[in-house]
């Protein structure tokens, strides 16, 4: 009878070891995904916003007028890649014009209409300055400018 030598399984050691490797690994990799997570939904709601102008203009052509929502283009109820509705807000009237998107200097950012998403953290505010306006991504400009709040200048 021969005694047993070595089982060939791994020591506690190399099973520590592994996991702190793999520890590691995710501490780093969890973040970077994250990362890329929220720019792939910054350019799809870039995208979407762009695809939702190009009808609104065209609508505006055909008809003359400021389209009242976005069942007039067929996108009544849309959802951002957040899974908000994308916000339209004619600005038909003066008194729409008082509730517009606004820069830093106050201004209104367009002209006929105002078309955003409330971006990550799901909150909003006129004046692009503000905290809770940054993460929107936004129309300015009439279509000049599509992408982050906190990227226009």
């Amino acid at each position: 009878m021969r005694g047993v030598q070595g089982a060939g399984g791994f020591t506690l050691i190399e099973v520590t070891i592994a996991l702190v490797i793999a520890a590691i690994i995710a501490f780093v990799a969890v973040p970077k995904y994250q990362d890329y997570r929220d720019r792939v939904r910054v350019y799809q709601a870039v995208a979407d916003i762009g695809a939702m102008n190009v009808k609104l203009k065209a609508r505006m052509d055909d008809t003359r007028a400021i389209p009242a929502d976005l069942s007039e283009i067929g996108e009544s109820g849309k959802l951002d890649p957040w899974g908000s509705p994308f916000v339209y807000r004619s600005l038909a009237t003066k008194a729409a014009i008082g509730h517009a998107r606004k820069n830093k200097n106050l201004v209104p950012i367009n002209s006929f209409y105002d078309l955003y998403s409330k971006g990550k953290d799901g909150a909003s505010v006129a004046p692009l300055t503000a905290a809770a306006s940054r993460d929107d991504v936004i129309l300015a400009n009439d279509g000049g400018f599509i992408g982050l709040a906190k990227d226009y200048e």
